[in-house]
C-alpha cells in the first residue's frame, strides 16, 4: 500500500489550505484536458471538472498516494464522468432525433478557445494517441499519471506516445 505524503494527508484530514494546494495544482490541466475531450457534449468541461473536484473529496478517504498520483486518480474520476455524458447526450440526442424525426449529428464545438492549431494537429490523431500525447505534452503530467487517468498501462501509455508524436511528426 503507497503511503500519503503531507498534502494528501492533510486534505483527507479536511484541511482547507492543503485542498486549495491541490486545486491550484490540477485544476487548470483538468479543465483544458477535458475541453480537448469534451465535445458535442450537454455539459461543459468546467462541469465535468466541478463533479470530478465533488468525487474526489467524497472519496479522498479511499485514495492513497502522494499529491502527484492524485492527478491521475482526479483525472481518472473525470473521465469517468466524460464517458458518462458522453453516453448520456448520445441517448438524448438519439430519443430527440426520434421524436422529431431528424437523423443529424451535432457537430462538434470549438473546444480549444485560442488554441485551434492544437486541437487541429491533434484531430488526426486515434482517441488513445490523442489523449496520451495531450496528458503528456499538452498538460504536463507523468507517465504513471497519464496510466491512471486514461485506465491504461504505463507501457501502453509509452507505446501510444511514440506512435502519436512520430505520426504528428510525419
Amino acid at each position: 500500500m503507497r503511503s500519503d505524503d503531507n498534502l494528501v494527508a492533510a486534505a483527507k484530514g479536511g484541511d482547507p489550505d492543503a485542498w486549495r494546494e491541490l486545486y491550484r495544482a490540477h485544476a487548470g490541466r483538468l479543465v483544458l484536458w477535458l475541453e480537448t475531450r469534451v465535445t458535442g457534449l450537454d455539459e461543459s468541461a468546467d462541469d465535468l471538472a466541478a463533479e470530478s473536484w465533488l468525487v474526489a473529496a467524497q472519496k479522498i478517504a479511499d485514495f492513497h498516494g502522494s499529491s502527484s498520483e492524485f492527478a491521475g486518480w482526479l483525472f481518472g474520476i473525470a473521465r469517468n464522468h466524460a464517458a458518462n455524458s458522453r453516453r448520456r447526450t448520445g441517448r438524448r440526442h438519439a430519443v430527440n432525433a426520434a421524436l422529431t424525426g431528424e437523423h443529424s449529428v451535432p457537430g462538434p464545438e470549438s473546444a480549444y478557445a485560442g488554441a485551434e492549431w492544437v486541437r487541429e494537429a491533434l484531430q488526426g490523431l486515434p482517441d488513445r494517441e490523442r489523449d496520451v500525447v495531450t496528458c503528456l505534452e499538452v498538460l504536463g503530467l507523468d507517465i504513471a499519471a497519464t496510466a491512471e487517468a486514461l485506465d491504461i498501462s504505463a507501457v501502453a501509455v509509452r507505446v501510444a506516445r511514440h506512435r502519436g508524436l512520430k505520426k504528428l511528426r510525419g
